[in-house]
């Protein structure tokens, strides 16, 4: 399914990618290695694998895969993938503008207005008895480790751009894999 989004700041063709807690987002699944998060990515556009800074010496060597989409805008990436020698693919962010849609629960997660999102969220976690959690910069979203919800300004607007996480190498929880690019 091809999901469009418009705002202020254009129409994209999305896409729909899947989630599953520890298991992966879209066709890719954690524990890739940097080839294969090269091949699984193809569905979307080309890739470009870059390092990472080394963050804390109980990392192991990582690398930044972001991939484009067809016909995109060449300098944003739409997914932005990280792979960890050790612990291969650990984590996904998935750009406001560019990247796929992912629901969770039926709950659009990519490219939302942030207090958009909270208000949906708390609508959610009403109706269904359920939790939500803040992150620590204060944005609102699922109860799920595996997620961590992040804000990109897009214009004046800060929109989601959620990261779909297992702990990687040397880390107890998501917050402490946190790639030194999305600090």
């Amino acid at each position: 399914m091809a999901l469009k989004t418009e705002g202020d700041f254009g129409v994209v063709e999305r896409g729909e990618w899947s989630y599953a807690a520890a298991v992966g987002v879209g066709p890719l699944r954690f524990g890739m290695t940097v080839s294969e998060v090269v091949e699984a990515a193809e569905v979307l556009g080309p890739a470009k694998v870059s390092d990472c800074r080394r963050q804390y010496a109980v990392f192991s060597q990582t690398w930044k895969v972001e991939v484009h989409r067809h016909g995109g805008d060449p300098s944003a990436p739409a997914v932005t993938a990280y792979v960890s020698q050790d612990a291969g693919l650990f984590a996904v962010a998935c750009d406001a503008v560019q990247g796929p849609q992912v629901a969770y629960h039926g709950l659009l997660l990519v490219g939302r207005e942030m207090e958009e999102l909270e208000s949906d969220m708390i609508a959610y976690a009403e109706e269904h008895d359920v939790q939500f959690r803040y992150t620590c910069e204060g944005h609102a979203g699922p109860d799920d480790p595996g997620i961590v919800m992040r804000a990109q300004p897009v214009g004046v607007v800060l929109r989601s751009r959620p990261l779909f996480m297992v702990p990687r190498d040397g880390a107890w929880t998501e917050w402490d894999s946190l790639p030194s690019e999305e600090d």
